[in-house]
């Protein structure tokens, strides 16, 4: 009877661990990765961020950079209008983005 609880035991307790860190493995490649990616690529992205740049907010304001203090930035929504937020509440760059719908727009006009 020891015998038959030792060999059925045997292939299942080696294949346990080899599961569990094939499971890691995935976790790790299709989620923890890739979002440290993303973190560092807003990290670089912010500390990018110069004055004159066109840039949304995460709460979606639209504006133009026109101070940076440190951590605080400036946004010039308008003419008069400013408002200042932390450089976390940028949340992507427009100039890029305008540009390119401009030119767009051009060639769409020539045609």
């Amino acid at each position: 009877m020891n015998l038959i609880i030792l060999q059925a035991g045997g292939a299942g307790a080696m294949l346990q661990p080899l599961i569990l860190v094939a499971m890691f493995a995935v976790v790790y490649f299709f989620m923890i990765r890739p979002q440290q990616k993303r973190a560092k690529e807003q990290d670089v992205f912010m500390d990018e961020l110069s004055k004159g740049d066109e840039v949304v907010t995460s709460g979606g304001m639209i504006g133009k950079i026109s101070k940076i203090d440190g951590n605080i930035i400036t946004i010039s929504l308008d003419g008069k209008t400013t408002a200042r937020f932390t450089k976390g509440a940028v949340s992507k760059e427009m100039t890029d983005a305008l540009h390119a719908n401009d030119e767009k727009k051009s060639l769409a006009e020539k045609v």
